[in-house]
């Protein structure tokens, strides 16, 4: 059984930096960040195969938004900066145990998710 806990979720003044961080319990073979804005659909941001290697970004936050991730602490990051407005949104950490493709286009296949933090860019 996957579990994640996501924290590090703020109000920040556009141009500033977050750093999200995932605990992530379980077997993974990809996980990621998802983040949803009010009235928009799921937006896939960034995501990692577990222990390392590829990592994908969504065309928005390439160059400002870095995924990474501590295996010795089970934890995965989501590093933010350059942030704008809007980037505000809900952010999610998301996984799957399951091999397959791990790339932004494919987040549906990320079918555990944690409750999300909240982002909010002021401008």
């Amino acid at each position: 059984q996957v579990q994640l806990v996501e924290s590090g979720g703020g109000s920040v003044q556009a141009g500033g930096s977050l750093r999200l961080s995932c605990a992530v319990s379980g077997y993974t073979h990809c996980m990621g960040w998802l983040r949803r804005a009010p009235g928009q659909g799921r937006e896939g941001v960034a995501v990692t195969l577990t222990g390392g290697g590829t990592t994908d970004y969504a065309d928005s936050v390439k160059g400002r938004f870095t995924i990474s991730q501590d295996n010795a602490k089970n934890t995965l990051y989501l590093q933010m900066n350059s942030l704008k407005p809007e980037d505000t949104a809900m952010y999610y950490c998301a996984a799957t145990p399951r091999v397959g493709v791990c790339d932004v286009a494919n987040t549906a296949r990320l079918t555990y998710w944690g409750r999300g933090t909240q982002v909010t860019v002021l401008s």
